[in-house]
């Protein structure tokens, strides 16, 4: 088929290749995740994530003007209260942190941006773990799942409330994105939405992001959160939630997981998240620090990357960066 047959035509100047691409990452695909925490004067640089920090109510709001600024789709909120409990109860309370600073931005922004909120209770619980605990006829101490699953709706109902257009169970507890929808349904939050985290692996990778919570977790969560060893409990799960109501869901973390992110999105009926998690970013960013790898170029090829497998919408810590490099 040589020589008529030349591929590279379609690849001599960057106008071309920009032309033909197949894949393409704008600013709208990317939310920002960001963190609020109390009991701060100024930000607290986060050591393994390198330009992240806890953010002051304060310094959030400016950070979020620069994040919609520059063309980001969306606002994820994580709080990081000063006091934690064993139900987590500062994740419904109106004066939380959390809360707080929804509704700070959503005074400010209104329908201007997406402001998503982390529904979930492991920044709030004094053990770490994303449910309430209890201990089975045996007497081993487990997550209580439906006990969790009222929580969740608690939370829900209150960062609604306060003014997130999207709540986000990602506790992985069954039947809580069902739950959450009667309930926001029941309360006239009929437009409020909900981004299930409906593939969320128990991986490796959340280490940085344990000490931007300052998590107190002891232990692991497999015995809810998945084994990366599966994939088709990966679609049970998606197929679940998308039976019970969700609007969007999600795979995290991404980079490890493009195969399952891939059959997500060939069953999915509605939009796909994926979460580029903390220890994602923090890789790269290691890697760039040694000089080892070119770091602009490598977070658009792995944004790429994460849209080429079928997200269509990416949870990064670069998106405002990324945004920029974008336009």
């Amino acid at each position: 088929m040589y020589p008529d047959h030349r591929p590279r035509r379609l690849r001599t100047t960057p106008a071309m290749r920009r032309l033909v691409a197949e894949t393409t990452t704008t600013p709208r695909n990317l939310v920002l995740p960001m963190f609020v925490a109390e009991g701060l004067s100024d930000p607290r640089p986060i050591a393994s994530l390198p330009g992240v920090v806890q953010h002051t109510q304060d310094t959030l709001v400016r950070a979020a003007h620069d994040a919609v600024a520059a063309g980001v789709g969306g606002l994820m909120l994580f709080g990081v209260p000063e006091h934690r409990d064993a139900v987590g109860s500062g994740a419904d309370d109106p004066d939380g942190v959390l809360n707080r600073a929804l509704g700070a931005l959503r005074s400010e922004f209104g329908d201007d941006t997406v402001l998503m909120a982390d529904t979930c209770l492991d920044e709030f619980t004094d053990h770490g773990h994303c449910g309430v605990l209890s201990r089975d006829a045996n007497g081993r101490e487990r997550i209580d799942n439906d006990l969790t699953v009222q929580r969740y709706v608690d939370t829900a109902l209150a960062q609604a409330e306060a003014g997130a257009h999207v709540v986000s169970p990602s506790g992985m507890m069954d039947g809580q994105v069902g739950a959450i929808r009667a309930a926001l349904d029941a309360a006239n939050f009929r437009h409020t939405s909900i981004l299930a985290y409906s593939a969320k692996y128990a991986s490796a990778l959340y280490g940085p992001f344990r000490e931007a919570v300052g998590s107190t977790l002891v232990g692991d969560r497999t015995t809810y959160q998945q084994d990366p060893a599966n994939i088709r409990e990966a679609l049970r799960e998606t197929r679940l939630d998308l039976g019970e109501g969700a609007d969007m869901v999600m795979v995290k973390p991404a980079m490890l997981y493009l195969d399952v992110l891939r059959e997500v999105a060939a069953v999915s009926t509605v939009p796909v998240a994926a979460y580029q998690v903390s220890g994602e970013y923090a890789m790269i960013s290691a890697a760039a620090a040694n000089g080892w790898i070119d770091r602009d170029a490598m977070i658009l090829e792995s944004l790429t990357a994460i849209r080429r497998a079928g997200a269509d919408i990416v949870l990064t810590y670069w998106a405002a960066e990324a945004a920029a490099m974008l336009r």
